[in-house]
């Protein structure tokens, strides 16, 4: 080891440095710190938009406040293929649906959250949980 070189040597611990410094990026990339996780809030609307994308799936409903006004609210939901292995198709949520929606809201108050399910009119719930295919 006394052979290496100094280039060779500050390469190591900087290959070291940024795998440890990579870690608590990629572990706070999937923090739910943002949402309030002790509890849960049901929103009720129309599906204005679904984004099937990586890393997460968005949905934004839009919701009458106790107004009437509409407002948009963000969803956050896992990713694609997570989605699939369960059951879900880019399909299974369409704009114009009617849902109500399970969340973990958003600590700020902002109009968005997390998703857990959401039931349809006829009371088909959409959920993560189902088992996984085989597929």
């Amino acid at each position: 080891m006394r052979n290496i070189t100094a280039a060779v040597r500050r390469t190591i611990i900087l290959a070291g440095l940024v795998v440890v410094g990579g870690t608590g990026l990629a572990l706070a990339h999937h923090s739910y710190s943002a949402f309030e996780m002790a509890g849960t809030r049901v929103i009720t609307g129309t599906i204005k938009k679904m984004d099937w994308t990586n890393p997460h799936t968005w949905i934004w409903i839009d919701v009458a406040n106790e107004q009437g006004v509409v407002e948009t609210w963000g969803i956050e939901g896992m990713s694609p293929n997570y989605l699939e292995r369960r059951g879900w198709t880019r399909n299974t949520i369409k704009v114009g649906d009617k849902l109500s929606i399970t969340i973990h809201p958003l600590k700020n108050g902002d109009k968005g959250g997390s998703f857990q399910s959401a039931q349809r009119p006829d009371g088909e719930v959409l959920g993560m949980t189902p088992p996984i295919s085989d597929k």
